[in-house]
């Protein structure tokens, strides 16, 4: 159960309310409508980060599990298992990932090399500049300030889960993803 009730859907916000029959239920988005600005854009920069951004799909799913497995949310986790999957994370490198295994020689180098720039985000105040000299070598510019700008999105939805002992939720297939990435503001 839950630390804080949920709000009453009755009382959010029409225009918030207009957002949330568009997506599947969840505990975390149901919490965010106790700050309805906030929830508001909160789901159009997790829309942006599916839809608008240049880095692969499978580089945002390796990134996402990161800081789920690091901030210790299952919640995140579990939810991205079928999105992940479907942006080509096989099983081998989720499991790696939700292990803390993080220097498996089993996972490709470049999945190596952006883990640890995300657990230096997720663990410091900055990456080192050994690990960001690595990132350098693999992503553009604008994919780095991507990289930060999921890592800091994820890492605020994971402690919003874990701090308000959000109940897990399995996800089954990609309905919340695909919802999200065709949100009506």
């Amino acid at each position: 159960m839950a630390r804080i009730p949920y709000p009453d859907r009755d009382s959010i916000p029409a225009e918030m309310d207009a957002l949330l029959r568009q997506i599947p239920r969840h505990g975390p988005v149901d919490m965010l409508s106790h700050t309805p600005t906030l929830g508001r854009l909160f789901l159009m920069q997790g829309q942006a980060l599916i839809t608008s951004i240049a880095l692969s799909a499978r580089h945002r799913e390796v990134i996402i599990l990161t800081v789920a497995s690091l901030t210790e949310c299952e919640y995140e986790f579990s939810q991205h298992v079928p999105i992940s999957e479907a942006a080509g994370v096989d099983s081998s490198t989720r499991e790696a990932i939700r292990a803390g295994d993080f220097a498996n020689s089993d996972l490709a180098e470049a999945d190596r090399t952006l883990i640890a720039f995300v657990g230096e985000m997720v663990e410091r105040p900055r990456a080192s500049e050994a690990t960001f000299r690595q990132i350098r070598l693999l992503f553009t510019d604008r994919q780095i300030v991507e990289i930060i700008q999921i890592v800091g999105s994820y890492w605020s939805f994971a402690r919003l889960c874990t701090t308000l002992d959000i109940e897990v939720q399995e996800a089954t297939d990609l309905s919340s993803a695909e919802a999200l990435a065709h949100l009506n503001p």
